[in-house]
């Protein structure tokens, strides 16, 4: 089974490129273009693929935004973002409206299909320069504060979650998997966010891309 592929970039040239690397790949297919944010949208809600791969900087609708609606209307399909930007807020505005994948341009290409089959296996996906800049500030914010690293507070049934959780999985998905209740998920998940200071799935996301427990 091919996963089904829309491509939003306002530059033909480089849809073209991606087009052609993604389709090197028996198992991947391109079924739509689009040349702005808005018709971005349209075609997710008219082609329902299973990935939305986009320009952060789309002309009439931004990436994120655009992102944001894709989501909103079929959680289903999963968005790579592509994008020029490597700092801390624009991967955690991406995060919030809903992307599971940020990509820097210059890396798209080696990244791509990768980032393509994590997302299709509900997997989060940064390119590494992402990763790394990151790690990068949450060293320096320790540092600052003279902070030990709140990891070493987590217990090893807690840190099994934190993957889970940032890996995208459900709290029902997670009890499933390690043999657990609905509810004791749900109080490990409520336990890790006030040890690692986190409010939300975003910021745990990003906490773990930091500590290289996802890619």
């Amino acid at each position: 089974m091919k996963t089904r592929i829309l491509l939003a970039d306002d530059h033909m040239v480089i849809r073209a490129g991606l087009k052609m690397l993604l389709e090197k790949n028996s198992d991947l297919e391109v079924v739509g273009e689009a040349d702005d944010g808005r018709q971005a949208v349209r075609l997710a809600q008219e082609l329902q693929p299973d990935v939305v791969v986009i320009d952060i900087g789309m002309p009439q609708l931004n990436g994120i935004e655009a992102t944001r609606q894709i989501v909103d209307a079929t959680p289903k399909i999963a968005v790579v973002i592509l994008s020029m930007h490597s700092d801390e807020g624009y991967v955690m505005r991406a995060l919030k409206n809903g992307a599971k994948a940020y990509l820097l341009k210059d890396s798209a290409e080696a990244d791509l299909i990768r980032a393509v089959r994590a997302v299709r296996e509900g997997k989060s996906f940064f390119s590494p320069a992402v990763g790394r800049m990151l790690l990068e500030d949450y060293v320096r914010q320790l540092k600052q504060r003279g902070a030990e690293d709140s990891y070493e507070l987590l217990s090893s049934r807690e840190r099994e979650i934190l993957q889970l959780v940032a890996e995208g999985k459900t709290n029902k998905e997670i009890a499933n998997l390690i043999n657990l209740s609905l509810h004791t998920v749900e109080t490990h998940r409520t336990h890790i966010l006030q040890k690692l200071n986190l409010h939300s799935v975003p910021e745990l996301i990003l906490y773990a891309v930091r500590k290289g427990i996802i890619s």
